[in-house]
């Protein structure tokens, strides 16, 4: 998933970035409301951590703006108040969730999973399945007919959302707002170089490729009668 931390504590939002990152997430991180409030309005992303008190604009004015423009992203509110007033009014203004601080980063884990299952527009299937691979989010692990495939993070974020939009032509764009951060260098040929190296290690013994350059276009990936088309 891509997330964003919107947090002006340093120390609080490199645990963030380290914490989240570790399973595998893409983070973007804000140190301030008004960075946070046009990274959130921008660009997709799968859930947004807020601190409540910001410079610039609070998590409950960029929570409104939000709603009021249609983002349904689910966003968690972390802050060190802790009293019923203020959560009802995070609840109220859109927030999905609130955690007080100090907080640990296996509920934080916890609640994400929670938030983007009852997210609209998640995709919430136990295991994701293309011809004979299979990969399961849970337990960040990929298999082609039985047989383990060893990817990094990244690679693994990258199949994972190819897999979801099974079908769906995507072009390099989308892959660099749904995989990598807002920082990445939209120039690079990091999409291309992952692509290529899942789809080494996803045909192995010889399996036919389940992912085809659309040239101009992007990548798509399905089953091969499918793929068939586009190799014609």
């Amino acid at each position: 998933m891509k997330i964003l931390v919107i947090e002006d504590d340093p120390a609080i939002s490199d645990m963030l970035r380290m914490g989240l990152r570790s399973d595998t997430h893409a983070v973007d991180v804000a140190d301030n409301g008004t960075e946070g409030s046009f990274l959130a309005r921008s660009y997709e992303y799968d859930a947004i951590i807020l601190d409540h008190a910001l410079p610039g604009k609070s998590g409950l004015t960029i929570t409104k703006d939000l709603r009021c423009s249609g983002k349904t992203t689910p966003i968690i509110f972390l802050s060190v108040t802790g009293d019923a007033g203020t959560k009802v009014e995070a609840l109220d203004s859109g927030a999905d969730d609130y955690m007080t601080k100090p907080f640990s980063m296996a509920e934080l884990h916890s609640r994400i999973r929670a938030v983007t299952r009852r997210a609209p527009a998640a995709i919430n299937v136990p295991l994701l399945r293309i011809h004979d691979l299979t990969l399961d989010p849970k337990t960040h692990t990929a298999t082609r007919a039985g047989r383990l495939i060893h990817l990094t993070k990244k690679e693994f974020a990258l199949l994972e959302y190819m897999m979801q939009n099974q079908g769906i032509i995507l072009s390099r764009t989308m892959l660099m707002e749904h995989v990598w951060t807002a920082d990445s260098d939209p120039f690079s040929n990091t999409v291309e170089t992952h692509i290529r190296n899942i789809r080494k290690k996803i045909s192995i013994n010889g399996k036919c490729d389940l992912i085809v350059n659309v040239t101009g276009h992007g990548y798509i990936m399905d089953i091969p009668d499918r793929l068939a088309r586009f190799n014609d």
